[in-house]
């Protein structure tokens, strides 16, 4: 069988990939060396930009099948009918440290996906918890800077992460989670996964629901103590990229069950907390969880380059019975991420084929732009309305309307009659056994106790008081005896 011939990227045939062409024997290399100067200038560029938060990443695809009948509360297609299946991507990743971190670090993980439905793609972006740090995006910037690397230091500061912390106090929740149990994950396959966000699920009859996704693990939940995390870095810093790939390639493919809370929409405005308060979750008690389907993992990326680096989601990629909810934080990532993929990507990152539909055709009068691939044959019309054939709006609405009232301007939540940002952190830490707790608070004051300035514990330990008195008392006690 004859060898395939190494080319330029130009199609030339290369005679020799194993010196450069010089001057002589000894003497200086050639300015002509194409392939020289070809094979280095694209040395050079074979990195983009890291992701500013969501660097560290690893991913597989799969599918989802429909287990339940949901139709009564959404008309998106690919959740229509039991058995249904539809082909998705799934990437996981930690959050604050870049591309080069530790998988085994406590620090909350994404889990993001992609379906690609019949009816385009459809992002959900999540976390493997139901809560997060903030309610609004504008204070998410300044969030991500304290959880980063100090700009003088080099390395994360425990005085810029507690100090964030002590002045919003709408993070102990997230916090307890973080600083619990289920802070450092055994492996991706052994967490669960969160829609986190509030999203609108529309039926065909026009009804709308309020609803939140819960990815229960069937792997069951497997954590890490800080000691046997540090333990398996020093081993393995890809341990979690490591775990995943070889489970799927022995055939042990991972799944989720998802379930959903569904509350209809008339409800939110009257219940008892903000329901779009992306701190807080819905007690199960007022909305149980139903069920809706399962999601396998069964197929590795050929490249992570390509499919997992490139790969770009959006919140705001929705399809027809599915769309956003008054969710602050969710409003703010409806922008935020789409825009930070064009600065990564290019405005063509839809392109790839990562993110470009599998199960239809995307049909729009996007065209140029960096790296455009998408020509659309003589005479193809770039502009709409027009009279030659070209893709023509539905008028139909993705979701429901949503009814707005008041003032433009910059408001508070809506009052609600249990809104404070403390009572669900108490609630969560009463849950916990008696060897739980004393965990949380070993790992809280391990990183308290490092904080230079003695305000900034007061104002951390006076919001795990206002969460439970037990709990103040405790991250106090252990925050003094480490520093005595």
């Amino acid at each position: 069988m004859s060898k395939r011939v190494l080319t330029t990227e130009s199609g030339a045939p290369v005679a020799d990939n194993q010196n450069s062409a010089t001057a002589g024997v000894g003497g200086p290399i050639l300015l002509q060396d194409q392939h020289l100067l070809e094979k280095l200038a694209r040395f050079n560029r074979e990195r983009i930009p890291e992701r500013v938060v969501h660097a560290r990443g690893s991913g597989a695809y799969g599918h989802f099948e429909v287990t339940d009948d949901v139709s009564a509360f959404t008309s998106a297609d690919f959740l229509s009918e039991v058995g249904k299946k539809t082909e998705l991507f799934l990437r996981f990743s930690t959050v604050a440290d870049s591309l080069g971190g530790a998988d085994a670090v406590r620090d909350p993980r994404g889990f993001a996906l992609k379906f690609y439905t019949e009816e385009g793609n459809y992002d959900l972006v999540g976390n493997n918890t139901p809560v997060f740090f903030i309610k609004d995006p504008i204070k998410f910037p300044d969030f991500i800077h304290s959880q980063k690397r100090d700009p003088f230091t080099g390395k994360q500061e425990a005085d810029n992460v507690w100090d964030f912390w002590a002045h919003a106090p709408e993070a102990t929740h997230q916090v307890t989670w973080l600083m619990g149990d289920r802070g450092i994950p055994a492996s991706y396959r052994h967490m669960n996964g969160y829609g986190s966000h509030t999203y609108q699920w529309t039926n065909a009859q026009g009804e709308a629901f309020f609803v939140k996704y819960h990815f229960k693990t069937n792997q069951g939940i497997r954590s890490l103590s800080a000691d046997q995390a540090a333990e398996l870095v020093g081993k393995d810093g890809n341990s979690h990229q490591t775990d995943l790939l070889q489970s799927i390639e022995r055939g042990v493919y991972p799944s989720w069950t998802l379930y959903v809370q569904l509350m209809p929409a008339a409800e939110a405005a009257d219940y008892r907390f903000n329901p779009f308060d992306l701190t807080k979750v819905w007690p199960h008690s007022d909305y149980p969880l139903q069920r809706v389907g399962r999601l396998v993992l069964d197929r590795n990326p050929d490249n992570v380059f390509a499919e997992v680096e490139q790969a770009a989601f959006s919140p705001n990629n929705f399809v027809p019975g599915i769309g956003p909810s008054p969710d602050k934080m969710l409003q703010g990532r409806l922008f935020a991420y789409a825009d930070a993929h064009r600065y990564r990507l290019g405005v063509n990152h839809t392109l790839l084929p990562v993110n470009a539909p599998k199960a239809t055709v995307a049909n729009n009068y996007g065209r140029d732009g960096l790296m455009a691939a998408n020509a659309q044959g003589r005479g193809a019309k770039n502009y709409e309305p027009n009279s030659f054939g070209g893709p023509v709006e539905t008028g139909l609405p993705l979701a429901a309307p949503l009814a707005i009232h008041g003032y433009t301007g910059t408001h508070e939540a809506p009052a609600h009659t249990k809104d404070d940002d403390f009572f669900q952190a108490g609630e969560l830490y009463r849950l916990m056994s008696e060897e739980e707790k004393q965990r949380l608070v070993a790992n809280i004051a391990g990183g308290l106790s490092q904080v230079s300035r003695d305000d900034i514990i007061e104002k951390n330990i006076a919001h795990f008081a206002a969460a439970d008195a037990d709990y103040g008392k405790r991250v106090e006690e252990a925050v003094r005896a480490l520093r005595d």
